[in-house]
């Protein structure tokens, strides 16, 4: 099949707020081959990951996305391969080329599953679809008491594990994160698992992240995660090695293989967290994970916007029994939810699989998301400009 169009979808809350939440805008991307049509995600900023597709060249290595995916052929895995590793040495120099690719590629992955009729977790060579457990991911509360509410509110709600972070988490004392860690665990319970994200608050500062050890330790906390950014290697290395039942978690900002590879290797994490959608799709995830299988550490998703992005994320690991937490998006914004007619639900056991559907499984509904659309004009240079007669976003080259 030839790659035939790339087209781009861009969406947002009428309004964005500064708090850390990725669900209030999102980039679609719709590939069309032969007149097949796969759906993937980009998690990153939607005008500079357009800008990326059809920026023009300025050398060898520093080209547009799209001189790489426009008219080849993809037939099998090994194509998409193959065209990543077109776009790694096409676009080396294009910093945002790798999360542009990722979108596109997971879309690939959905387009090639449609048309061999198989789940795209098949085509990589799974024979099983086990199942996970999600954990909601929430954002920490401006207090204590807002902790402990939102908690108490997981619970009642069926999830056996629930994960906060952000908001004002490690911003002040040690002391004042310890209230909000005990006021999580007071919420979940004794038999619930706690999780923490730090947002890589702490840079590369050891000493503040070990100063919140005892806190989470002392509430049987599963992990922490991001205390330092993604490739301070040595700061996780050193905190795994003063934590005693915490495991430390990362991954999530890792925006290549071994970005992803290393922290495992010489960071020492113990789960290591992988976005689909901006590592460069599924197919280096599912590197991640057999990498993670081989060193003994667990593999997790990390996802917080729309259904789309969860299934791509779960794809690389849906064939794992033994490891089985999964991020769920328990309060992505509207936009996030109406990407979709149909969402991954927990089960009776609240637990959750990848679609056993050709390709992601997922049903994009443009109907729905017509409120949230963006309009995009981009003209380069007044020679060529890629813009939507019909459809607001879609971004496709007018020759």
């Amino acid at each position: 099949m030839n790659i035939d169009s790339v087209d781009f979808y861009y969406a947002s809350m009428p309004e964005v707020t500064l708090e850390a939440d990725g669900s209030q805008d999102a980039l679609l991307v719709r590939v069309v081959a032969d007149g097949h049509v796969g759906w993937g995600e980009c998690e990153a900023s939607p005008l500079t990951s357009i800008a990326a597709f059809v920026t023009p060249r300025s050398h060898g290595v520093c080209q547009p996305v799209a001189a790489s995916v426009i008219g080849e052929r993809v037939d099998s895995p090994d194509d998409i391969h193959r065209l990543a590793q077109l776009v790694g040495r096409n676009s080396m120099d294009l910093l945002q080329a790798g999360h542009t690719w990722s979108g596109i590629e997971i879309a690939l992955w959905d387009l090639l599953g449609k048309v061999r009729e198989e789940p795209v977790w098949r085509m990589l060579g799974y024979t099983e679809n086990h199942a996970k457990l999600p954990y909601a991911s929430m954002l920490m509360g401006d207090t204590p008491q807002g902790t402990l509410d939102r908690a108490r509110l997981a619970r009642q709600n069926g999830f056996r594990a629930v994960k906060f972070g952000w908001g004002s988490y490690g911003t002040g004392s040690a002391a004042d994160d310890a209230d909000h860690v005990a006021a999580a665990r007071e919420g979940l319970g004794d038999d619930a698992q706690l999780l923490i994200d730090a947002g890589q608050i702490w840079g590369d500062d050891v000493d503040a992240a070990i100063a919140r050890l005892e806190a989470l330790e002392n509430a049987h906390a599963t992990w922490l995660e991001e205390p330092f950014v993604p490739h301070a290697y040595v700061a996780h290395a050193a905190l795994a090695s003063r934590a005693r039942t915490v495991g430390i978690a990362g991954g999530e900002g890792a925006h290549t293989v071994h970005m992803a590879t290393n922290l495992i290797d010489y960071g020492n994490v113990r789960f290591i967290q992988v976005d689909a959608a901006r590592i460069g799709g599924i197919g280096p995830s599912k590197a991640v994970a057999d990498h993670a299988v081989r060193h003994g550490v667990t593999y997790v998703n990390h996802t917080f916007t729309s259904h789309l992005a969860l299934s791509a994320s779960l794809q690389p690991y849906a064939g794992l029994a033994e490891h089985r937490i999964c991020e769920y998006p328990v309060e992505p914004k509207q936009v996030a939810l109406a990407i979709s007619s149909n969402h991954i639900r927990p089960d009776e056991n609240g637990e959750v699989r990848a679609p056993d559907a050709p390709g992601l499984g997922i049903d994009v509904d443009l109907v729905g998301l017509v409120p949230y659309l963006r309009h995009v004009e981009i003209s380069i240079d007044h020679e060529r400009v890629y813009t939507s007669p019909d459809v607001p976003l879609r971004v496709s080259e007018v020759v």
